[in-house]
């Protein structure tokens, strides 16, 4: 049975660093899962910081749709894998559609929530299923403002309770504030 590590905060908090000693506590056979889309050149820099700062033995798989089937020939023989980051996929999961999130019914909404949804339980399956050790990156993001649009208020509460399926389902989970983590289960 495989393990589930959770390591959420909040933007520049320390998660990744974290995530990636935790990954390189396991072995050095790890398969890193980048959810990352590059969509400009702010975004390009900052998954070169990423790649720069990871051991070039590891393994990156670049994607966030259907990551169950992806991933389930990648972990014969790994130590770890790490994926950064679940808030990062949800959002680019939401774009995926062509709808207009301002006008979007409720109705609407839940149905790209329950996809979501669906693909992470499919994942949580996959860990469950090997004896690979998993840890996902999350942001925290509902203890900030509320977003003054539709789309950002979704987002909130879509990464939320997706976070608290995540942080249930997991073995440990840790809180990075300011650098420090802190473990908060397990």
């Amino acid at each position: 049975m495989g393990k589930l590590i959770l390591v959420t905060g909040g933007a520049r908090s320390g998660k990744s660093t974290f995530a990636e000693k935790k990954a390189a506590e396991q072995g050095n056979n790890v398969l890193y899962v980048a959810t990352a889309k590059r969509t400009d050149e702010e975004m390009e820099q900052r998954i070169a910081r990423h790649r720069e700062r990871r051991p070039a033995e590891w393994e990156t798989y670049e994607g966030y749709k259907n990551l169950d089937m992806a991933l389930e020939g990648l972990l014969k023989g790994k130590s770890a894998v790490l994926l950064d980051c679940i808030t990062i996929m949800v959002s680019n999961l939401m774009l995926d559609g062509s709808c207009d999130w301002d006008s979007l019914t409720r109705d609407g909404a839940d149905e790209i929530e329950d996809t979501i949804l669906h693909q992470l339980e499919r994942l949580v399956s996959l860990v469950k299923m090997n004896d690979v050790p998993f840890i996902l990156v999350t942001n925290e993001v509902g203890m900030g403002i509320v977003p003054a649009y539709s789309m950002g208020r979704d987002f909130r509460d879509i990464a939320g309770r997706m976070n608290q399926l995540l942080a249930g389902t997991a073995d440990e989970v840790y809180f990075c504030v300011s650098g420090i983590p802190v473990k908060i289960k397990g």
